[in-house]
């Protein structure tokens, strides 16, 4: 009994010690604020550039009008020019929220310790977006305080995460010594992975991650070259100073029931009208089908109507396009969609509509938010891709890839699946890419990534075409996909 006692005793007097010691490094991190309240402004002017860089692809990476909580505010700057629709910023440090409060007043900030459950229970309304810039590195428990970031999301929550490379600490520190670099605690040099780990043991997964800012300086502007270009460069993006990391709430439980309208884009496709309705399963209680038709001159508009006239019992529509390409019939066919879920099927049926529930599945268990087919893992029918298509195709997922930081391997495979929220909001803000896109593939591609979307791949069985004939032209389409990775590396990378 008395050894019992004595055990319990040694247990409280550790926990009271590693509690007494935390404290202390708290006490040290909000001293240091405090005195460093009224002169954060002028630090920020001494390096005005690094700044500048820095929150502006924080501005890339989060669209004004969002709802944004910041942890670990400082006095207010980045939160301010993320230009929220709603801003509230937490801090330790009573003289930095006093600064912050002063300098803002159109944001809310509160003071408090971003790792005490009370602080984030009385916050309130669940955020777009929670940012911690420079944060992770000063706190005593991350798995725990990313465990509590629950309780500020809601389904579509990005949390956003940047801090220095480990490989710039002995600069920095060197940098901080002789007064060019405003002084900071003791960190956690935590690497990106480390990060990732923790996210995923609080329940959270990475959906994006980058790397940039090579120069902090301008020098006489080649910095500005340097920053623009070179952080995306692969071996090259390592050496920068600044990592980000994109993450969203893992989805357990799957979604109530979705309805769901599957959009077939039909030019020239008479003969695959029925068979597509025939092999095409119903896969949910509330399935809605819309053909788009491009002026076609083979009577596939006929066809369709006299399909849907002998379905009555099924909820089938015909749409004519305005325009041309299958990008505008997409477009169309979306905007007339009352489903949840949007789908893209070819009429073309090279891609099984027998495949489709599998893209149904993924997206109510949250599995991911952009569902892509990809027919390039499973063996595909002979004559169903030509040789030099294999090879490009091969070529742009790789390409790809690295522009939209989500692994890819199937651009133009033509299932493609979302939900309809997700949709609106990349069409809200299409002005970002502008109507570019005649394929409708990148469009939604470049926008599901500039939105910060979980992207998903489901293998595909692809088949050769059984009726008509293919409306791609190798060389002229090879050069529009070209001018693509042109234009998406500016609009994606060269920020």
């Amino acid at each position: 009994m008395l050894n019992v006692l004595a055990s319990h005793r040694e247990t409280d007097k550790v926990l009271t010690h590693a509690r007494a010691t935390a404290s202390r490094c708290k006490e040290k991190i909000r001293n240091l604020y405090d005195n460093l309240a009224e002169s954060r402004t002028d630090w920020i002017e001494r390096n005005q550039y690094y700044y500048h860089e820095d929150w502006t692809y924080m501005s890339f990476l989060i669209p004004a009008g969002k709802k944004i909580i910041e942890l670990g505010c400082g006095t207010g700057e980045l939160l301010s020019h993320l230009r929220p629709s709603l801003g509230v910023g937490i801090d330790l440090s009573p003289n930095t929220i006093e600064q912050a409060r002063r300098k803002y007043p159109d944001l809310d900030f509160k003071l408090g310790d971003i790792e005490d459950p009370s602080v984030i229970e009385k916050v309130g309304a669940p955020f777009d977006a929670i940012v911690l810039s420079d944060t992770v590195g000063m706190l005593e428990d991350c798995e725990e305080t990313f465990r509590r970031l629950h309780a500020l999301c809601h389904e579509d929550t990005r949390i956003f995460i940047s801090f220095y490379s480990r490989m710039w600490s002995p600069l920095l520190l060197l940098l901080e010594k002789f007064g060019l670099k405003m002084p900071s605690p003791p960190n956690n040099w935590l690497s990106e992975q480390d990060i990732a780990e923790l996210l995923k043991l609080a329940s959270f997964e990475i959906v994006k991650k980058e790397w940039r800012i090579l120069s902090p300086k301008k020098l006489m502007g080649l910095g500005r070259f340097v920053n623009k270009y070179f952080p995306s460069i692969p071996g090259l993006r390592h050496f920068s100073l600044r990592n980000y990391l994109v993450a969203r709430p893992i989805a357990y439980a799957p979604k109530e029931k979705l309805s769901a309208s599957i959009i077939i884009p039909a030019r020239n496709e008479r003969g695959n009208i029925r068979n597509a309705l025939i092999r095409l399963p119903k896969f949910c209680d509330d399935l809605e089908i819309i053909f788009v038709e491009g002026h076609s001159s083979d009577n596939t508009l006929k066809e369709i109507c006299t399909v849907i006239a002998e379905n009555p019992s099924q909820d089938i529509k015909v749409l004519v396009q305005d325009g041309k390409g299958k990008g505008d019939a997409v477009r169309k066919g979306f905007q007339h969609a009352r489903g949840d879920v949007l789908f893209i099927l070819d009429a073309d049926l090279t891609t099984p509509p027998e495949s489709m529930p599998k893209f149904y599945r993924a997206i109510c268990s949250g599995q991911g938010e952009f569902i892509n087919g990809t027919r390039l893992v499973y063996p595909m029918e002979d004559e169903a891709m030509k040789f030099l298509n294999l090879i490009a195709n091969y070529s742009f997922s790789v390409i790809f890839s690295w522009l939209l930081n989500q692994r890819i391997t199937d651009t133009l495979c033509g299932t493609k699946v979302l939900l309809r929220r997700h949709y609106e909001e990349i069409a809200r803000n299409r002005h970002y890419f502008g109507d570019f896109d005649p394929f409708g593939d990148f469009d939604l591609l470049f926008g599901a990534s500039k939105q910060n979307l979980k992207f998903t791949e489901i293998p595909v069985r692809y088949e050769s075409r059984r009726y008509g004939e293919t409306q791609i032209s190798r060389f002229q389409n090879g050069l529009s996909l070209l001018r693509m990775v042109v234009f998406a590396f500016r609009r994606l990378k060269a920020i």
